[in-house]
C-alpha cells in the first residue's frame, strides 16, 4: 500500500532576516548593474545599449531613411529589453537631445523636448536613426570583437558591450540612481580626450596632472562658465567634485540710457523657464532689485535671454544678484562612478581613459584575430582552387565519373589531398574561374592574403602595433568629431571682485534715513561757490533724506553699526554705483540686516591699524575696543557691543588716541564731559563701562567727540535748540550726573540730539508728519550751555522732531570759495508753518526774548 504523503512536508525553514537580505542584494545588484550605472568600456547603461543594437538591427544608419520611433521601441522591447515603452522612449530621447548630449547619439526628426521643459511628442510622430557618433560606437560589432550573452527569452543574442570605437563615457557622461550608489558624469570635448588618450599611450606612467594638462575640465552641451578649477582637480583626481557653473551674459545699451543684460548660455541641465519664473519671483519678493522686465528672444539661432534694467541701475549689481538666487550660477556635482568588471567603482581621470584604452586594445586585438582567421580560411581555398586549375583534366575526369557529389567531394580529397572546404570549393567554382584571366586574379589575391596574413600575425605579435592602429584611430576620430570648447573656465567665484581690478579712487559713499545706499564719483559733484543752487545727491522718497554722507576711497573698508549693537563689513567697491538721480540699493539687498535693526553710522577704514572704536548706548554705557578687533566679521554680521535687555546703541565714533574729551547727551537735558583716556580698551564681545549716571527715565540720545573749532548744537523735539562751545562743559570723570545742557525742558520737550558742528556745516530736520527744515548752523549765534535756546522750527499741533542729520562739507565741493551746498543735498524742500520759503536760514531771535535765551 503506497504512503500518503504528510502535510507541509515540502515547507522549508528559512530565516526570513537574512531572506530579506539576500533578497535585497540581489534586486539592489540588479539595478546597479542591469539598469542604473553605465559601463566604464562604451559609457552606456543597458538600455541605452539596446536602442543602439536596435537601430544597427534595422539599419537606420546615419544616411538611412528615418523610421517611426514607435517602431524602434517596439523592437527594443520585444527583442532585448522587457521593460515599459515609455521607458525606453525616453533613454533615446534623451540620446537625441542636443542639450542633453554633448555628441548625440541618437538623430531625430520631430518635437524631442526643449531646453524649455518642453516634453517630446508621442512616439507615433517622431522617427530616428543613428547619429554619427553610434557609427563609431558599434563598428566591428560583426567581427566577434565583443562577447554576446542570451537575451531575456533566450530567443537571440546581445552584446554584452560595444566595441565602442568612440569615448562614449567621457565625452557625453553618465547619469543615474541605483541603490545605494549614485553616478554623475559630465561630458567633455572629444579633442581633448583624444588628446589625453595619445599621450598616455605613448607615456603610460603619466599622472592625472600631466592629463589635465589635455582635458581642460567638463565641456557641456549648453555652454556656460565653469568657475574656478577646485572642483575640476576634485573630480579628476577623487573622482569627486563641486562645480559653479555661471551663465554667459553681455550688457547692451538700449534708448533712453537703459540697458540690458543678454544671458545666451545657461547651466547644464537647467530649465530655461524655470531660471525666468525665478527671476520673477525675486523681483515680486523684493529680493532683487533694478529689474523692469525678463523677456526671452531665444529662436532657432540660439538662445537670447534678456533681463531689462531700470534706468540708472547698476548691472554688475543685478547680475551678481541673479546668480545668487536664481539657477543662472547652479552647481553640478561631480561623481564618477562606473562598472568596472560589473562592479561600481569611483574612477579618477586616468582610469577612465586606462579602461577605456584597455578596451579598445582588446577590441582591436579580437579584431585581428578575426580578420587572421578569414584571411588564412580564404587562402586555404585558394590554394585548394590553385591545385584544381594546374591539374583541371584530372579534376573534371573525376567529377564526371562519380555518381554523386559526396563521391566527387571524396574523390577529390583523396587523390589531390585536399580538405573537405577545398574539396566544397572546387565543385562550387564556376567555369568562367577556368579562363586564364581568372587563374591570373586567383594568384593575385593569394599573394595579397599572404602579405595581410603576415600582417595579422605581426600585429598580434606585438603590442606597439596595436597601440598604433589606436593611434590611427584616435587622430582619425578626432578630425571627424573634433570642435571647440563650450564651456569656459573662469576664475573662481571669489576672485570676481579682484580688487587688483578696481581703480583706487575718491567715492561718495551716500546712505538715506530709510535705508537705501549707493555709490557715487565725486566728480559727479562740481565746484560751486557761495549761493550755489548746488546738485541733487540722492533721489528719495517723501519722507526719506540723506543721512550719512561719506567720502571714503573706493578700496576702502565700511564698517555698519547697528542699533542692536552689531556691525557689518562691506567694501565701498560692493556698494552698487549709481547716478545722482537714482535712489539707491536697500541695504536690505547688500547686507544680512536682521528685523528691526538699523543702520546707525558707517565708518570708512583703510586699514585695521592702532586705532579704536568709541561706542555710546541709549543707558550711560561707554565702551572703547580696537579698531583691529573689527577686521574679520562675517556676512551675518558680529557682535560689536554686548547689550543688556532693553538697551540699544546710539552712536560710534573713531578715536585716534590724541585724547580727545568725550560730550555723552540725554533726553532730559543733561551732558557729561570727560576724557576719553578714562574709558580703557575693552574686548569686543564685552559691556563696556558707566559713562553717565542717568535720572528715571532719562536715556542718553547723542555722543560727541571734542574738535578743534567745533561747536556742540542741541536740538529738542518741540523744534528748539541752541548752539555753544565745547569749553562750556568742563571736564569731570565718567560715570557722574553730568550738568544742564538745555534749560525750560517743559518747552522745549525731550532732547532729540546733539551734534558737533562747524560753522560751514548745514542741518536737516525731520519730523514725525513728514516736515523737513535745513538750515546753516552759521546763523545761530553761540549760546551759553544752560539756556533755554531759541525756535528753529515752527511745529503743527502734535508734530515733533524725529531726526536730527549733519550735511558736512566735503574735501573738493566749494571750500575754496568759502563754501558752497553741502553734497548730497538738494535746495530746501519744506518749512513747518509755511515759513521761510526761500530757506534763508534762522533768526536767533524769532518770536523769543532774552529771557527766553537765558532760560
Amino acid at each position: 500500500m503506497q504512503e500518503t504523503q504528510q502535510p507541509f512536508e515540502q515547507v522549508r525553514r528559512i530565516d526570513v532576516e537574512e531572506e530579506m537580505r539576500v533578497s535585497y542584494l540581489r534586486y539592489a545588484m540588479s539595478v546597479i548593474v542591469s539598469r542604473a550605472l553605465p559601463d566604464v568600456r562604451d559609457g552606456l547603461k543597458p538600455s541605452q545599449r539596446r536602442v543602439l543594437v536596435t537601430l544597427n538591427d534595422l539599419g537606420l544608419t546615419p544616411r538611412a531613411k528615418y523610421r517611426k520611433c514607435a517602431k524602434i521601441v517596439g523592437d527594443t522591447t520585444g527583442n532585448y529589453h522587457p521593460h515599459g515603452g515609455d521607458a525606453v522612449y525616453m533613454t533615446m530621447v534623451r540620446m537625441a537631445q542636443k542639450f542633453s548630449m554633448r555628441y548625440p547619439l541618437v538623430d531625430g526628426q520631430g518635437n524631442f523636448g526643449s531646453v524649455d521643459g518642453d516634453p517630446p511628442a508621442a512616439m507615433r510622430y517622431t522617427e530616428a536613426r543613428m547619429g554619427e557618433a553610434t557609427v563609431d560606437m558599434l563598428a566591428d560589432l560583426d567581427m566577434d570583437t565583443v562577447d554576446f550573452q542570451p537575451n531575456y527569452e533566450e530567443t537571440r543574442e546581445e552584446p554584452v558591450v560595444l566595441p565602442a570605437c568612440f569615448p562614449n563615457l567621457l565625452c557625453n557622461g553618465a547619469a543615474g540612481i541605483a541603490v545605494g550608489v549614485a553616478t554623475n558624469i559630465p561630458p567633455h570635448n572629444l579633442g581633448e580626450v583624444c588628446d589625453a588618450l595619445l599621450h598616455l599611450i605613448d607615456h603610460p606612467d603619466c599622472t592625472v596632472d600631466e592629463l589635465m594638462l589635455f582635458v581642460k575640465g567638463p565641456d557641456f552641451p549648453t555652454g556656460g562658465i565653469i568657475c574656478g578649477r577646485e572642483g575640476i582637480l576634485g573630480g579628476f583626481h577623487r573622482g569627486r567634485g563641486r562645480l559653479i557653473v555661471r551663465s554667459r551674459f553681455h550688457v547692451e545699451d538700449v534708448k533712453n540710457g537703459r540697458r540690458q543684460i543678454v544671458f545666451t548660455e545657461i547651466p547644464y541641465q537647467v530649465n530655461k523657464v524655470t531660471i525666468i519664473e525665478k527671476i520673477v519671483e525675486c523681483v515680486k519678493e523684493d529680493r532683487i532689485e533694478g529689474i523692469s522686465d525678463v523677456t526671452d528672444e531665444s529662436d532657432k539661432d540660439g538662445m537670447r535671454l534678456i533681463v531689462e534694467l531700470k534706468k540708472g541701475e547698476d548691472e554688475n549689481q543685478v547680475v551678481n544678484q541673479l546668480f545668487k538666487f536664481t539657477p543662472l550660477q547652479d552647481i553640478f556635482s561631480i561623481n564618477s562612478i562606473a562598472l568596472v568588471e560589473g562592479k561600481p567603482r569611483r574612477l579618477d581621470l586616468k582610469e577612465f581613459l586606462v579602461y577605456y584604452r584597455d578596451h579598445r586594445r582588446e577590441i582591436l586585438r579580437r579584431r585581428t584575430h578575426f580578420l587572421l582567421d578569414k584571411a588564412e580560411k580564404r587562402a586555404h581555398i585558394l590554394e585548394g582552387l590553385r591545385i584544381a586549375i594546374d591539374n583541371l583534366d584530372a579534376v573534371i575526369a573525376l567529377i564526371r565519373a562519380a555518381p554523386d557529389v559526396e563521391s566527387a567531394r571524396a574523390g577529390l580529397v583523396q587523390r589531390f589531398a585536399l580538405s573537405l572546404a577545398q574539396a566544397s570549393a572546387i565543385l562550387e567554382m564556376q567555369l568562367r574561374r577556368l579562363t586564364g584571366l581568372e587563374r591570373g586574379k586567383l594568384d593575385d589575391e593569394y599573394r595579397e592574403l599572404l602579405v595581410k596574413i603576415a600582417d595579422y600575425k605581426d600585429i598580434l605579435a606585438r603590442a606597439e602595433r596595436i597601440l598604433g592602429l589606436l593611434r590611427d584611430e584616435l587622430r582619425a576620430l578626432k578630425e571627424r568629431f573634433a570642435s571647440p570648447r563650450r564651456t569656459e573656465i573662469g576664475s573662481a567665484v571669489e576672485d570676481f571682485m579682484d580688487e587688483d581690478l578696481i581703480p583706487d579712487e575718491k567715492v561718495a559713499l551716500l546712505l538715506s534715513h530709510r535705508g537705501y545706499m549707493k555709490r557715487l564719483s565725486l566728480d559727479e559733484f562740481r565746484t560751486q561757490g557761495r549761493g550755489g543752487k548746488g546738485v541733487t545727491g540722492m533721489n528719495t522718497k517723501e519722507d526719506d533724506f540723506t543721512e550719512f554722507l561719506i567720502a571714503a576711497s573706493s578700496k576702502d573698508y565700511l564698517l555698519l553699526f547697528t542699533n542692536l549693537g552689531r556691525v557689518y563689513w562691506i567694501k565701498a567697491y560692493e556698494i552698487p554705483e549709481m547716478g545722482r538721480a537714482s535712489q539707491g540699493r536697500a541695504v536690505v539687498n547688500l547686507l544680512s540686516v536682521e528685523a528691526g535693526e538699523r543702520i546707525l553710522t558707517a565708518i570708512p577704514v583703510n586699514a585695521f591699524d592702532d586705532r579704536e572704536l568709541v561706542m555710546a548706548t541709549a543707558r550711560g554705557t561707554i565702551k572703547k575696543t580696537a579698531l583691529e578687533a573689527y577686521s574679520h566679521p562675517k556676512k551675518t554680521g558680529i557682535l560689536a557691543i554686548v547689550l543688556e535687555d532693553g538697551d540699544s546703541l546710539i552712536d560710534v565714533s573713531l578715536v585716534t588716541g590724541d585724547k580727545e574729551d568725550i560730550v555723552l547727551t540725554t533726553a532730559q537735558g543733561l551732558s557729561i564731559r570727560f576724557p576719553e583716556r578714562e574709558c580703557r580698551s575693552m574686548g569686543r564681545v564685552s559691556r563696556g563701562v558707566q559713562g553717565i549716571t542717568l535720572g528715571e527715565g532719562d536715556r542718553v540720545v547723542s555722543m560727541n567727540l571734542l574738535e578743534k573749532g567745533a561747536t556742540i548744537l542741541t536740538l529738542c523735539e518741540n523744534g528748539y535748540g541752541k548752539k555753544s562751545d565745547f569749553d562750556a562743559y568742563r571736564v569731570t570723570h565718567r560715570g557722574g550726573k553730568g550738568v544742564k545742557t538745555i534749560s525750560n525742558m517743559e518747552r522745549n520737550g525731550p532732547v532729540v540730539r546733539s551734534l558737533t558742528v562747524h560753522e560751514e556745516d548745514e542741518v536737516l530736520l525731520l519730523t514725525n508728519q513728514g516736515m523737513m527744515l535745513r538750515f546753516p548752523t552759521s546763523d545761530l549765534r553761540v549760546l551759553g550751555r544752560a539756556t533755554g535756546g531759541v525756535r528753529l522750527m515752527r511745529m503743527e499741533e502734535g508734530d515733533k522732531v524725529e531726526a536730527v542729520v549733519r550735511l558736512p562739507r566735503m574735501e573738493g565741493n566749494g571750500a575754496e570759495n568759502g563754501g558752497g551746498k553741502p553734497v548730497g543735498v538738494d535746495e530746501p524742500q519744506a518749512v513747518a508753518g509755511g515759513e521761510n520759503p526761500e530757506g534763508e536760514g534762522v533768526n536767533p531771535e524769532d518770536g523769543e526774548s532774552k529771557e527766553d535765551e537765558k532760560g
